[in-house]
């Protein structure tokens, strides 16, 4: 039950992270909202629902070849320390005017635009092969439990966070400009340097 309990949290942070981080999505659903009002950012906010399935099956499939290979999984786990230390430095300095001046314009099919943007997103990519599919063959070895209940607090935290995202666009867009994104988005630094710190640990123990 600890190791659900884990897996769900570790899922819930990361999804949080990766939902209220600044990004091609977020600007997306940020334009979206703006232009077309809550209900196009809201389609445009469950794109991952439908593109990283793909995704994720391919990540398994590669990362479980190299299961056996201690010193590439310590190699994977530090790529993944890696990219989630840059994430955690790009989000500290991520500021709201720049979120909203990234976003694009668009018109019509908001859900296939936010399914397109995202599978042309290197992120997800990086994510699930370096940090997502190996932590989800890790947890596989004692039960199912643990990464079902990764994935649901992955997928409930990030699509949760983007449709936030529209519907503070949509209503209080002033606020969401102001100190408290900043705020937010500053803890949310300090949460995804504390993953990479865990994934460091991790390499050097496998290598």
């Amino acid at each position: 039950m600890d190791t659900v309990l884990a897996a769900l949290g570790f899922g819930l942070g990361l999804g949080a992270s990766a939902g209220l981080a600044p990004g091609p999505l977020g600007a997306l659903v940020i334009g979206e909202t703006v232009r077309h009002g809550v209900g196009a950012g809201l389609r445009v906010a469950i794109a991952p629902l439908l593109t990283d399935l793909p995704i994720i099956a391919l990540a398994l499939a590669l990362v479980q070849q190299a299961a056996g290979l201690p010193r590439l999984m310590a190699g994977i786990a530090l790529a993944g320390a890696a990219y989630l230390a840059w994430l955690a430095f790009e989000t500290w300095r991520a500021t709201p005017a720049a979120a909203a001046a990234s976003a694009p314009a668009g018109t019509a099919r908001p859900l296939r635009r936010g399914a397109l943007v995202n599978l042309l997103n290197p992120h997800p990519y990086l994510f699930w092969f370096s940090v997502g599919a190996p932590y989800l063959l890790a947890t596989a070895a004692g039960g199912m439990a643990a990464p079902a209940a990764f994935l649901l607090g992955f997928y409930l935290a990030l699509v949760g966070a983007k449709m936030l995202l529209a519907l503070l666009t949509g209503r209080l867009r002033d606020a969401l400009l102001g100190r408290p994104y900043r705020v937010v988005m500053r803890l949310l630094a300090l949460l995804l340097a504390g993953f990479a710190l865990r994934l460091a640990v991790s390499a050097a123990q496998l290598s």
